[in-house]
């Protein structure tokens, strides 16, 4: 079973012309905006299960309704697992947040610190750690670099995250895109707390990247640690499923070291539903 961990949805009228001019920063052209329903079912058929979520980021001028990730949930509830997000920036986000897992049955969570210009342990945060830890939801949270001018580093580096692992030890939090270009720490620090997971998405098309952080979790011991995404519509699943095979493919070209077979396997075929409790 391939489970995918890390898709967004989201339309035009959800992003400031600004992020939006921006966006092209990541892949080298602009991002798709309008994500329709048919064109993720589309995509979404190489993988069996998906979770799926928007972002609330007031201070780059992204604003995703929950509803609307709901209603894609509800269009294809064999295959999707919705997360919330919700914006500590905005007054009402504890309101919110009970709102999208009690009325919208939303499952997890989304947040993005880089993006709404808060620190990873800012009080608000916490209030989102508590209710997330006793409800045993898990986060999935982006903890690494941006193409958003406005979003500051100085809140991104995942080691910043050993803080909450620490203060909420029985909190599942997964670092989206592997911490990158922080891979090596967020290695060591998926390694070090238990509760701490990450996945590979947006980095099979920054090969050397890819080659290396996995050859570091491999070392560190850490593979079963590491979930596949996509970052659909960054990517397509088809991409990014082609692009973790194929990391023998850029190994040979350089004549380095092969990744194994069955840590391939790993990253592709793992139960990650089961892992975050989500099953």
């Amino acid at each position: 079973m391939i489970v995918d961990v890390h898709t967004h949805v989201w339309r035009r009228e959800h992003w400031s012309e600004e992020l939006a001019r921006e966006s092209q920063r990541a892949r080298g052209s602009p991002v798709w905006l309008e994500v329709t329903e048919e064109a993720y079912a589309q995509a979404l058929r190489v993988v069996d299960r998906a979770i799926v979520f928007g972002l609330r980021a007031r201070h780059v001028g992204l604003l995703v309704p929950n509803d609307f990730v709901a209603g894609f949930v509800r269009r294809f509830p064999e295959k999707l697992i919705g997360f919330a997000s919700v914006d500590p920036q905005e007054p009402s986000y504890m309101v919110e947040l009970e709102r999208a897992i009690e009325d919208l049955k939303l499952r997890g969570v989304k947040l993005g610190p880089v993006y709404q210009n808060v620190h990873p342990m800012d009080k608000r945060m916490r209030s989102i750690y508590e209710y997330c830890e006793r409800r045993h939801l898990p986060i999935l949270i982006h903890q690494g670099t941006t193409f958003a001018r406005r979003a500051p580093l100085r809140f991104a580096s995942p080691l910043l995250l050993e803080e909450v692992a620490f203060a909420h030890p029985d909190l599942v939090m997964i670092i989206a895109h592997l911490g990158h270009p922080w891979i090596a720490e967020t290695i060591v620090l998926i390694r070090k707390h238990p509760n701490l997971y990450a996945d590979i998405s947006a980095l099979h098309y920054r090969p050397w990247q890819f080659y290396n952080g996995m050859m570091l979790a491999l070392e560190y011991g850490v593979m079963e640690k590491l979930f596949f995404g996509s970052d659909y519509p960054f990517a397509t699943p088809q991409e990014a499923i082609e692009g973790v095979r194929g990391i023998n493919d850029f190994a040979r070209r350089w004549s380095l070291p092969p990744l194994p077979d069955e840590a391939i396997a790993w990253i592709l075929e793992r139960d990650a539903l089961r892992l975050l409790g989500l099953s």
